[in-house]
Parts: structure tokens; sequence; C-alpha cells
């Protein structure tokens, strides 16, 4: 296997650079699917003074550990409606790195997997819409520190996919640059989580996570303990790269059979995590909120977030004047 395993190097690397873009904020798996038109701009709203009632997240649901229990209904939801045709139908053709053109095929056999992969981008830029929003700084601190702690029970709970999401939100231009805003906030357990998620090494810290977690549900006696909800876009490229990076067969003819043990193990594996049965209640209300709250585009974003805190330099001033 030393041919494959260099292969499978090669593929890894180039896997690394591109996500080495995400680690840079630069949200470039968040932006995989965005459309305009799924994002409803608050912008009227926000620009009207006073403020018309406008539901917040903390307003809907303030304890952490509810929030991460609801969210975990939602991706067992979306991941419950993913089969494994829909992987390989998925990697028919394109590349799934390559965001310019529509990554899957055939539209209607893979749109559970956009819809899941939407759902990721709409939790980003939920997150950072709500820290954006509140027009005083120790409102924002507060938020900034709700979703940390949000983050760190979904970290808890083995949901990977969520805690991404939110940590893609904290990370993005408008939200990162609100410096004021952070210097106000506790954010040890920020780092921490950070850290977990850090894509050096192609994702070690998370995969050494995501074992622990895999371990701890197979020998589990309770659904809560069997939870498993992987960082979704990684898994997906993870397969996609295992796929189109490794032969099917060897120089000397023969198939590579070690490719398709490990394809089936992780198609497999991911077919275990979702049957899970969601151990959690169901909050009404803050599924409806999650849903359909209105959230802001990125422009609206960067708005908000320069009302909140003045552009520090040119390059902001510049686009700050171009956004009004």
């Amino acid at each position: 296997g030393g041919a494959y395993w260099k292969t499978m190097n090669q593929v890894l690397q180039k896997l690394n650079q591109k996500l080495a873009l995400m680690s840079q904020g630069e949200d470039s798996v968040v932006r995989l699917s965005l459309t305009a038109s799924s994002i409803s701009d608050k912008l009227a709203s926000f620009k009207a003074k006073p403020p018309p009632i406008q539901k917040d997240m903390l307003a809907i649901c303030n304890d952490p550990y509810t929030l991460a229990q609801q969210l975990t209904h939602v991706e067992l939801e979306h991941l419950g409606h993913i089969g494994p045709e829909e992987f390989v139908q998925a990697f028919v053709q394109k590349d799934p790195l390559d965001t310019t053109q529509p990554c899957f095929s055939d539209h209607k056999k893979t749109s559970n997997l956009e819809a899941y992969v939407r759902w990721f981008n709409r939790l980003c830029y939920l997150v950072a819409t709500e820290i954006c929003m509140p027009g005083k700084k120790k409102q924002r601190a507060q938020v900034i520190e709700f979703f940390i702690d949000v983050a760190r029970e979904c970290f808890n709970i083995g949901n990977f996919n969520s805690l991404m999401a939110i940590i893609s939100g904290m990370n993005m231009s408008p939200v990162s640059r609100l410096k004021k805003t952070w210097g106000k906030a506790k954010t040890a357990k920020f780092f921490i989580l950070e850290h977990q998620m850090d894509p050096t090494g192609n994702f070690y810290n998370y995969r050494t996570a995501l074992r622990g977690a895999a371990h701890r549900s197979q020998t589990a006696n309770s659904s809560r303990e069997r939870i498993v909800i992987p960082f979704f876009s990684l898994l997906i490229k993870d397969i996609y790269f295992l796929n189109e990076g490794c032969a099917n067969r060897l120089p000397n003819g023969h198939v590579n059979f070690e490719k398709f043990v490990e394809l089936a193990r992780q198609v497999g594996e991911f077919m275990t995590w979702k049957q899970v049965e969601c151990p959690f209640e169901q909050d009404r209300t803050i599924l409806h909120y999650l849903h359909t709250a209105p959230i802001f585009s990125e422009d609206g974003l960067y708005l908000a977030s320069y009302e909140s805190e003045s552009p520090e330099n040119q390059v902001e001033k510049d686009r700050w004047k171009a956004l009004r």
C-alpha cells in the first residue's frame, strides 16, 4: 500500500491547502452553497430607529444546553434524510471543493445533502447576525459568551457540525473585527474549542475528538451517549478524495481492496450515526426560530459591524462607504 498512501498523502495535502483558507476566517466552506435568495436581510429594520420589536436568540432561549440540544435535533433530522447513494451520486463528476460550479451532478438525487450544507451556512450566518445586531457592546459580548457556551455543549453532546458552524460564524470577518466587543467577553473557552476544530494536520484535533466520540458511541447504553454528528463538509471531502484520489485497481491489476474497505468503513460508520434517535425533547419555539429568523447577508453583517465599531483602516472605510 506504499503508493496508495503516497497518493493519499498528496490528496490530503491538496485538501489541507484548501482548508487552510478556512482557518484564515475566509468563510470558504461557509460559502459552499450560499444563495442570496436564502438570506433575507434585517437591514431595513436595522436602519430604522428605534428598531421594531425584533426577537433575538437570547429572548427565545438563554440556556446554552437547551439550544445545543435543539441544534442536535436539526442536525439529526438532516442526517436522517441522507442515504449512502447520495454520497456516491454527489461525486459522479465534479470536485465538491470547486465551488464555482454546482458540485452535484443530478440535483434531485442529492437535494438532501445540499439542504444539509445550506443548514450549516444558515447557522454560521445566524450566529454572526446575532452577535452583530445589538447596539450595545455589553450585549454583543453577552451574545458571544452565550454562543461559546452553546458550542461547548455541542462538543460535549458530540454534535461537531453545529460546533463547527458556530465557530465559523464567530470567525467571520465582520464578527472577528469587533475588537472592543471581544475584549469585553470571557473568551478562554472559545480558544480551547477553536483549537479542537483547528484545520492543522488535516484537522488532527477534531479527528481525535471524533474517534473518541465514535468509541463512546459504540459502547453506549443510552441514545444520549450514542450521538455522533460529524463535521459534514469534511466527511464529504474525505469520502470524495478517497473515491477520486485512489485508483480502483493497483498497478499490478488487482482490485485496490484497501480503498473499498476504507470507503465501506466510512460510509458504514456514517449510516450508524445517522440512525441515532434524538433523545432530547423538541422545543417548537426554538426550532421555529432557528429555521425562520431573518439573517444578514455578508454585506449586511459588515454594515452592522461598522455601525457597532467604526472602521479602523482605509480598507474598512472604503468598504463602509461602498455599502452605504
